[in-house]
């Protein structure tokens, strides 16, 4: 009897919620075949078959909150077919589940001897949870999310549609009932549930806060010279065919990791057991982002190793990926600073609350154009806000200013960074 269990598929993680079975007890499933789609506040994943045979038993149900660990289900691996057994041969049954992040397969179905080609709509796991919840063929909702991505939003339309304008999944119109629109008592709030990503985020938040002694320091930061840079950079490769078009956010990213040479102390974790501040070797940049399932933080890797073209690319493939929840585990594992680039949302000043263990993270504001004096001259300058939070129980107040000194020093004069390039 093999049994599927739920492992770390996330650094940190502790637990996950069971979205949605794919299998039930009593049906055959091969060697990688998905049994179970799981939610965790880093990632959305389908745990694969490690093992051919028949489901012998399902432990948990779909909406409950499962730590690693957990038997899922079992598997009665005596039971398959004797073709499927050599493909299990190479597998170890004590060997965890690897995930497999949740993509869109195509299917195939026939209908009068003609095969028909029909795409997965795009949509994240919770919103078929509240389309199977409310018996909406998610196939039907129209979606006006990203690439047709059918949100929470779609499906609650959907939902308070007329009755005779929903399409059966052959076409024709469904007969009209008693009441052509569904009646809702407006005397109940609605509720959200707090579950999934955004409970796992809540319960991240309440940690560090209640762990870290956060102080958070200001500062305002001239970008008219790195905005000029990158009009250059994109004038000189319009089509961007040699990788020039770069974000000014990559300038950022790289501007921190040339300061944490400086300034270790905020590349860093405490480990209050051991009663040591551990000093990380490589600086990993996660990326606080916004997705329709919550806040979500990719990391770039090893920084002090790659230059701003490929910190560009880095970052613009993994801030999509997350917006579509393509994210593997290893795309959110390891960060040792956080940025969050909040300006292009409007925002001009926030505390940010920082990604625990670490020990600092830094919010980039609005960018606005702003009368500065210079000498004895008034010009006009493109301005943006900065906040820095950090740990005092690691660093003083005095460090993360000169820290911040040196980050401003550095995107103020990008030509400074070349001196540091690798």
């Amino acid at each position: 009897m093999v049994e599927v269990k739920l492992h770390d598929i996330g650094e940190g993680m502790h637990e996950g919620e069971v979205i949605h079975f794919f299998v039930k007890a009593g049906d055959s499933v091969k060697v990688d075949q998905p049994l179970v789609e799981v939610q965790t506040d880093k990632v959305t994943a389908e745990l694969p078959s490690p093992a051919a045979g028949t489901i012998k038993d399902i432990k948990v149900k779909e909406g409950d909150v499962v730590t690693v660990g957990s038997v899922i289900l079992t598997i009665d691996a005596a039971s398959a077919p004797s073709s499927q057994k050599g493909e299990e041969a190479t597998e170890s049954k004590d060997q965890p589940v690897v995930e497999k992040i949740v993509k869109a397969p195509s299917h195939t179905s026939f209908s009068g001897g003609i095969a028909t080609l029909n795409k997965r709509v795009l949509a994240a796991p919770y919103t078929r949870k509240i389309a199977r919840e409310n018996g909406v063929d998610i196939e039907q909702v129209m979606g006006t999310g990203p690439g047709g991505r059918v949100t929470d939003q779609d499906v609650y339309n959907f939902i308070d549609q007329p009755i005779e304008t929903k399409a059966t999944p052959n076409g024709s119109a469904e007969e009209k009932a008693t009441t052509t629109t569904k009646e809702f008592s407006t005397s109940q709030p609605e509720e959200i549930p707090f579950k999934g990503r955004r409970k796992q985020i809540a319960k991240k938040m309440v940690q560090s806060l209640a762990t870290i002694p956060h102080v958070t320091h200001f500062e305002e930061i001239d970008v008219t010279a790195v905005m000029d840079l990158k009009k250059q950079l994109k004038a000189m490769d319009p089509d961007n065919k040699r990788g020039m078009n770069v974000s000014v956010a990559a300038f950022f990213v790289k501007a921190i990791q040339i300061a944490l040479k400086d300034f270790p102390i905020f590349n860093a974790k405490l480990d209050e057991e051991k009663e040591v501040i551990r000093l990380e070797k490589n600086v990993n940049i996660g990326i606080a982002t916004d997705s329709d399932e919550g806040l979500i933080v990719p990391v770039i890797q090893k920084v002090e190793q790659r230059n701003i073209r490929d910190i560009a690319v880095d970052m613009k493939d993994k801030i999509i990926r997350a917006k579509t929840n393509k994210l593997k585990g290893s795309d959110l594992t390891g960060s040792t600073f956080t940025i969050s680039n909040v300006g292009p949302l409007g925002s001009i000043a926030a505390t940010p609350i920082i990604n625990h263990p670490e020990v600092a993270l830094m919010a980039f504001h609005k960018t606005k154009k702003t009368p500065v004096v210079i000498g004895d001259e008034i010009v006009i300058r493109s301005m943006m806000n900065v906040s820095m939070s950090f740990d005092h129980r690691v660093a003083d107040g005095a460090t993360a200013v000169m820290f911040t000194n040196r980050v401003k020093e550095l995107i103020e004069n990008p030509y400074f960074m070349t001196l540091e390039l690798i």
